[in-house]
């Protein structure tokens, strides 16, 4: 059984209000007590509206480093890259004096790229003030994947690992991708998951309700005491 925390809004405007007042409250407070912050944020059509709202509250900006909690191996220029998103909705206005740390590199696959990715992500502040995920109908998140190549040590916590070449092969997704380990994601002092719609919601019960992380990898997130879970969720 879950031990994440359903936080339900009548509406997407009230729901993105709320968030971002969480978010900007998180990472100020780290900042105040720790002289930086940290945020993993994820990518795909619903987080966008949040991004909006986000870059243009006042924070200390220019002491937050902001990544990505997975990404498609494709030029960052491109339509359907997390960073482009992140770069256009986010990391502008108030918000533009944020550090982006990428995914993406320019070598020819994610495996070839996962030593100098870890790097980079280890040497971001840890733990994380914010992971933000998103869940896929078939019960994935970031590119956790079900029954995905890569997928068993992306899960082990008995791994270093912060991040894990992915090869999703779907109907979910296709291709190579970098993601979050799951040790990567329950590294933060709170884990997010942003859902919208009926459907999203029956899939968060059904993977709350469940065991089998290989079938719905989610899963792994919301059953485990380790880190708070927030689930926010409107029509």
């Amino acid at each position: 059984m879950t031990d994440s925390i359903l936080h339900s809004f009548p509406n997407a405007d009230d729901m993105v209000r709320a968030l971002s007042d969480e978010i900007v409250s998180r990472v100020t407070g780290s900042v105040s007590s720790r002289g930086v912050a940290s945020l993993a944020v994820s990518g795909g059509t619903t987080p966008g509206v949040l991004f909006d709202a986000l870059s243009v509250r006042n924070a200390p900006w220019e002491k937050v480093s902001v990544t990505l909690s997975d990404e498609r191996w494709i030029a960052p220029d491109q339509d359907g890259s997390n960073e482009k998103l992140v770069r256009t909705r986010l990391l502008r206005n108030a918000a533009s004096d944020a550090k982006l740390v990428p995914l993406k590199t320019p070598d020819t696959s994610p495996a070839a790229a996962e030593a100098k990715v870890d790097a980079s992500i280890a040497a971001m502040p840890r733990p994380f003030d914010v992971v933000l995920l998103g869940m896929g109908d078939d019960g994935h998140t970031a590119s956790l994947y079900p029954h995905s190549v890569g997928l068993d040590a992306a899960l082990d916590l008995t791994r270093p690992n912060l991040v894990q070449a992915i090869h999703a092969d779907s109907a979910a997704a296709t291709g190579e991708r970098m993601t979050f380990t799951l040790r990567a994601i329950l590294g933060s002092k709170l884990i997010v998951i942003l859902i919208r719609g009926d459907e999203k919601l029956a899939t968060y019960r059904k993977a709350a309700t469940g065991t089998d992380i290989h079938e719905m990898p989610v899963r792994a997130v919301l059953n485990q005491t380790g880190t708070p879970v927030l689930v926010y969720w409107s029509p």
